[in-house]
């Protein structure tokens, strides 16, 4: 009797949670829809280099930043009042919403500077001590929850990102970014960011 009790409301509790993550997402996509998409696109393909890619990015990844921009710890006028109005759970549930979409790569133009890319991602720059991106990012370039799925993202996006944790404009995951950055001439960015938007 007691197993089936117990058998009985672990069935309830995923019968639950199932409904609190239809829920979740179903608030997702009106959100997306209310905002979202103007600058994201509704799959988080966004239609314009100036706006990341959200499609494939990782949930925990999206939530913190959303977090991050609400709190003024990484600086956007645009995404602070977006954010502003968001509260933990709907941040969440975005980065659920996005992660599931399939993420598409970018045409690679310059297959010379992407292959300089591809060395300084997997290898560094052994003389000027830049480490390989692919000790955090990943040889894939899809990270991991807490850091950046960089694989098919805006090469532009990428190198402006690079630009402001060199230039110390970008206040959030900074620690590690700004060191690295530090060491990296505008060549090199660009190459890695052409390298990893072709992934």
């Amino acid at each position: 009797m007691k197993l089936k009790k117990t058998l009985i409301a672990s069935l309830l509790a995923l019968a639950m949670g199932a409904s609190w993550a239809q829920a979740d997402q179903a608030r997702a996509q009106k959100l997306v829809m209310g905002s979202c998409f103007l600058c994201h696109g509704e799959n988080g393909e966004s239609a314009s280099e100036v706006f990341p890619k959200l499609a494939g990015q990782h949930a925990d990844y999206i939530a913190k930043q959303l977090d991050n921009f609400k709190t003024g710890k990484r600086k956007s006028t645009a995404m602070a009042d977006m954010s502003g109005r968001l509260t933990t759970d709907e941040m969440l549930a975005l980065g659920q919403y996005f992660e599931r979409k399939p993420a598409v790569p970018e045409t690679v133009n310059d297959a010379e500077l992407a292959a300089v890319g591809r060395y300084i991602f997997n290898s560094g720059n052994h003389f000027s001590g830049v480490p390989a991106c692919a000790s955090c990012h990943g040889k894939d370039g899809l990270g991991t929850a807490s850091l950046p799925r960089l694989a098919g993202q805006y090469a532009s996006y990428i190198e402006t990102q690079l630009t402001l944790f060199n230039q110390r404009e970008r206040t959030n995951d900074n620690a590690v970014m700004h060191a690295i950055v530090s060491k990296m001439t505008p060549l090199e960015m660009a190459a890695v960011a052409a390298y990893v938007s072709g992934k």
